[in-house]
């Protein structure tokens, strides 16, 4: 059997945090997905999913993912079920992410500090890009 799902979609709320008795961090939060159909009026229609994510990978989604925020899932489906207050039943179909991707940046001046200190580019590598200049190469011998 396959039990895979892979889903792009935008936090709807923050996600919440929680500490189990053995000390591991989960964090749960749920995804809005737009559906390819459109009901009968003809409007797009969107489906909320709720996920569920453990260890380190809980605690860095509850510190860096807010709402609206644009996020990959890569997990698993689970269906669990309980007892709600009332005394009824109730059933809940979740992911369990093996793996969260955040898809956007925080913001713009995030990406320029990042993009200018983790590209830092050595003078001896620059020294070393001008000799590949003098190559002379055929335009037919290029592979592209």
């Amino acid at each position: 059997m396959i039990n895979r799902v892979i889903l792009v979609g935008r936090l709807v709320r923050d996600p919440e945090l929680r500490k189990v008795t053995s000390g591991n961090s989960v964090s749960s939060f749920t995804i809005a997905i737009d559906n390819w159909g459109k009901d009968a009026n003809g409007n797009k229609t969107t489906s909320f999913i709720p996920c569920v994510v453990w260890g380190q990978s809980a605690d860095n989604v509850s510190k860096y993912a807010r709402k609206g925020m644009l996020v990959g899932v890569d997990g698993r489906l689970s269906q669990r079920k309980y007892d709600r207050k009332d005394g009824t039943k109730a059933s809940v179909i979740e992911i369990i992410c093996d793996s969260v991707q955040f898809l956007e940046p925080k913001d713009e001046s995030a990406v320029q500090n990042q993009s200018s200190s983790e590209f830092d580019i050595s003078q001896d590598s620059v020294d070393d890009s001008k000799n590949l200049d003098s190559i002379d190469i055929p335009d037919d011998d290029l592979p592209f």
